[in-house]
């Protein structure tokens, strides 16, 4: 019976020998006064202390000075009997001086009276998660700094379980310091009715796309403001929508600088008028019922003004012929600037509406241009008339056609005298002009 015994202790003394020297993670023996009694190779390995060196070495001699105290106060807290082990991250120092993060499992092994004999100690190399949580720490305090000068904040939406919420630094940019997070239903009551359609989630949550951006404004404590917000869809295993995210930015000074250039870009220069540009660009989206009348309109006699008294004459000429021609329309009509001395002027009414506005624009062309701001002297006035061919067509498209046929009548009155109108009787478009169409009104 002995003998069994006997081999049975021998049996396990051997498996614990064998698995303590081939464990892939660092195992010692501890004394109880912290001095290693044997350790394998993958601890020696770790501490870069070769195994025959290492009997009678103090853990605290490679372990950090900034970590050691927490250690000895827990090791001497199980020599207590106040705890049987514990677990701890520290760091040991190599004698290369290089530091090595590790995760320490202490247990006591204690003989028939409870009293402490040895520790084993289980040692695993964390240095990499460390350094891993460590850069995921810096990331995260570097983008905590930049939502600083942020204003805006992030949103996520669950798909599966309905659930929306904005960040903390969201709810409070749009509802001030106090304010809690925001649901589905109280953001979207934020947004502008009128940008409702741009700030649709549907594309994303049915997974037709991944990633979109959208503007819109948002009402906030400091009043409306252009918001871009960049959303996200988050897909599980299987590829299903999971998750949108939304990181939306106040860019309202950026969009109204947009717009700026944009007006700009359709503008003309010199006389604040739309430009070819600006006309494309309105044209469409005027809005009658009675049809639309373009003016094809020429200065006459500007050249002889430019000629004869420079360009700055000339241009005072244009910006003066600029306002007479505003004045005689309403406020959504568009008159522009296409060329040098050339305007066109679309008007919102039926044909005789537009025949009406040209007669006045001849008429009020009549009046003598003087040129006191031009550095010409202040009593100098100018003859300039202006030459309109007109058409009228019952919807607002093919503007070039529309413009190129009131060329024509341009044409006609320049041909036949000048400082008149020439409109066509009958509705654009035309196979043929005919000359019987053409009309000459005063």
């Amino acid at each position: 019976m002995m003998g069994a015994l006997e081999e049975n202790a021998e049996s396990r003394l051997a498996l614990f020998d064998f698995a303590f020297r081939h464990a892939p993670i660092g195992m010692a023996l501890v004394d109880t006064q912290g001095r290693i009694v044997r350790g394998n190779k993958a601890f020696s390995r770790m501490i870069g202390i070769s195994p025959e060196n290492l009997s009678g070495v103090a853990f605290a001699d490679f372990t950090h000075p900034d970590d050691l105290e927490a250690d000895v106060r827990l090791f001497n807290e199980v020599l207590a009997r106040r705890r049987d082990g514990y677990t701890i991250e520290k760091r040991y120092i190599r004698p290369d001086k290089a530091p090595l993060d590790v995760r320490i499992h202490f247990a006591a092994m204690r003989d028939g009276e409870g009293e402490v004999v040895r520790f084993i100690t289980q040692v695993e190399d964390i240095t990499q998660a460390k350094d891993a949580e460590r850069q995921l720490a810096e990331r995260a305090a570097q983008l905590e700094l930049a939502l600083e000068s942020v204003r805006g904040g992030f949103w996520q939406l669950d798909i599966p379980a309905r659930t929306f919420e904005t960040s903390d630094r969201l709810a409070q940019y749009i509802d001030g310091p106090e304010a809690a997070r925001l649901d589905l239903e109280a953001y979207l009551g934020k947004i502008s009715r009128l940008d409702m359609a741009a700030a649709d989630l549907t594309p994303l949550i049915e997974g037709s796309i991944n990633q979109n951006v959208a503007e819109y404004r948002l009402n906030t404590i400091v009043g409306e403001r252009w918001m871009r917000c960049d959303r996200r869809l988050l897909r599980d295993a299987d590829g299903r929508p999971l998750k949108i995210v939304g990181m939306a930015i106040d860019f309202t000074e950026e969009h109204h600088q947009i717009e700026r250039l944009k007006r700009n870009s359709q503008t003309d220069s010199l006389t604040g008028l739309l430009n070819r540009r600006g006309l494309e660009a309105r044209f469409p989206q005027m809005s009658s019922s009675s049809g639309y009348a373009v003016l094809a309109i020429d200065l006459d006699g500007f050249k002889q003004v430019n000629d004869s008294y420079g360009h700055a004459a000339g241009d005072t000429v244009l910006q003066e012929a600029a306002n007479r021609l505003m004045s005689c329309v309403r406020g959504d009509d568009l008159v522009s600037r296409v060329g040098g001395d050339e305007f066109v002027v679309v008007i919102a009414g039926d044909r005789e509406t537009g025949v009406a506005v040209a007669n006045r624009m001849v008429g009020t062309m009549r009046t003598p241009f003087s040129l006191g701001d031009s550095g010409a002297d202040a009593d100098v006035l100018v003859d300039v008339r202006a030459s309109i061919g007109g058409v009228w067509a019952v919807v607002n498209s093919e503007l070039d056609g529309m413009i190129a046929h009131a060329d024509t009548f341009l044409y006609r009155v320049k041909a036949s005298g000048k400082d008149g109108v020439g409109f066509d009787r009958q509705a654009f478009p035309l196979r043929t002009i005919h000359d019987e169409s053409a009309g000459h009104h005063d």
